[in-house]
């Protein structure tokens, strides 16, 4: 099922409207309808600000991964000469 877009100004705009007719009827499902679309908003926002952590603690976790490596290839060189 295909469900029509429709943004937060939409539904404040139906509620205005609610507010000029003095049709109260439905106000309740649209503020329903905003709370869902504020959370869900917020909730992209935080996911976004958890993806960019992680982006850079990758990239720190890359660097300190290099330097092991060297040091790595250090300690093994170094016991390759102890063993000659």
């Amino acid at each position: 099922m295909s469900w029509p877009n429709r943004s937060l100004c939409d539904v404040l705009e139906e509620m205005r409207t609610c507010d000029k007719t003095k049709n109260y009827s439905y106000l309740k499902g649209l503020i329903e309808e905003v709370q869902t679309m504020g959370n869900r908003m917020e909730a992209a926002l935080c996911d976004f600000k958890d993806m960019e952590n992680s982006h850079e603690q990758k990239k720190e976790a890359e660097k300190e991964l290099v330097k092991v490596k060297k040091e790595l290839k250090k300690v093994t060189e170094t016991l390759d000469e102890m063993r000659d």
